[in-house]
């Protein structure tokens, strides 16, 4: 995406005012007390978006046909549905005591600088979470 930028200037003197579009100039320079420069961005270009929704319905169309059972999808996103609102609900409980949503968001940084800490700082420890993470991720599929 191409974007042109189009300035006016409006310049101010103590004794008058004048309002112009001017043409941009090598060398600015200030006249009296107070000066404006004023930049809009356009777009010089016809590109087409990138995001096409016709594909992206028929390939959630094909993925649901291609589910065997529907019935335990439904309910797992029923329960992700009432597990979101529960904990929301958790949330906005917790917001509402005078001084825990401080504390609450001290120990998240404190449990994000141990994090950091503890597996990201060093080479060693991140071999060590991408192989916690990919037992784990076998472990949920099942592959294991």
């Amino acid at each position: 995406m191409m974007l042109a930028a189009k300035p006016s200037i409006n310049l101010c003197k103590a004794t008058s005012r004048r309002g112009a579009v001017a043409v941009p100039r090598p060398a600015f320079r200030a006249v009296g007390r107070c000066q404006r420069l004023v930049v809009r961005a356009e777009n010089t270009t016809t590109e087409q978006p990138s995001f096409d929704s016709e594909k992206v319905l028929k390939d959630l169309q094909e993925k649901w046909d291609a589910v065997e059972n529907k019935g335990a999808v439904a309910a797992y996103a029923a329960g992700a549905v009432v597990a979101l609102w529960l904990s929301s609900t958790v949330v906005n409980a917790i917001n509402a005591v005078p001084l825990l949503p401080k504390l609450m968001e001290l120990v998240g940084l404190g449990y994000s600088a141990w994090f950091t800490y503890r597996y990201l700082l060093f080479k060693s420890s991140r071999e060590e979470l991408l192989k916690d993470v990919s037992e784990l991720s076998k472990k949920i599929t099942g592959s294991e």
